[in-house]
């Protein structure tokens, strides 16, 4: 039987928290000694209510710096954290031999961040764009037990041993998209995922690789569907 941690799984017991939020901002979160993960934190987040979070993965080559505007205005927008791992290595463990020290830096970063925040366990998103789009795709059906959501830009690949759960899913791709062809990726990964019986929604733009604003828009409709109200109360 496989290790559990080598096919990528996670332990993250949700729980209500033990230590004080932090400020809204953005944070570097002093878990690692290098590339360390960064979070950021929205105004007004209601003290003790389950809040949304949504993990974002760079690309290969790529950094939390990089990648944190493509979510962090629609954070503050919408009331969601914010959460920014970084790869060990220039690109994700699982893109050069399999999980290793960034899925265990991963779940480090997770059940920190469980100790300042109530977590909603109905909105937990893994999200990424090319290589962080595979990333997020391979972990986030992984861990459908834990992930509700998975949010994809421009991704080259999955790599599941391991299916949990039923997260929906919402994949983007680029018709001019040179450095991963859209007819070996996007279409075809939705469709596999649709017959496995996953809730797929898949968009197609025109553009090159990479992420669109307006279809980040539309992803995060899709995540935060029409629940925004029980975050404002």
């Amino acid at each position: 039987m496989i290790d559990p941690k080598l096919a990528g799984r996670l332990s993250v017991p949700l729980r209500l928290p033990t230590e004080d939020p932090l400020p809204p901002g953005t944070h570097v979160l002093g878990l690692f000694a290098e590339r360390d993960a960064r979070l950021y934190v929205p105004q007004g987040l209601a003290p003790r209510r389950p809040v949304p979070l949504v993990v974002l993965f760079h690309g290969g080559g790529g950094s939390a710096e990089k990648i944190m505007p493509m979510l962090a205005v629609h954070a503050e927008a919408r009331g969601f954290l914010l959460l920014i791992p970084q790869s060990l290595h220039p690109t994700w463990d699982l893109v050069i031999a399999g999980n290793g020290p960034d899925r265990d830096r991963l779940e480090h970063a997770l059940n920190a961040l469980a100790s300042h925040f109530l977590l909603d366990p109905g909105r937990i998103a893994f999200a990424g764009h090319s290589d962080g789009g595979s990333y997020a795709l391979s972990l986030g059906l992984t861990n459908g037990d834990l992930v509700s959501h998975v949010i994809v830009s421009s991704a080259g690949f999955m790599s599941v041993q391991t299916q949990m759960g039923t997260p929906r899913v919402f994949i983007s791709h680029g018709t001019r998209d040179e450095q991963i062809p859209i007819d070996r990726s996007g279409p075809t990964h939705a469709s596999l995922m649709r017959e496995a019986g996953y809730d797929v929604t898949y968009v197609e733009y025109d553009g090159p690789h990479a992420y669109d604003p307006a279809v980040v828009r539309r992803a995060v409709d899709f995540f935060m569907d029409d629940r925004d109200a029980s975050y404002a109360a």
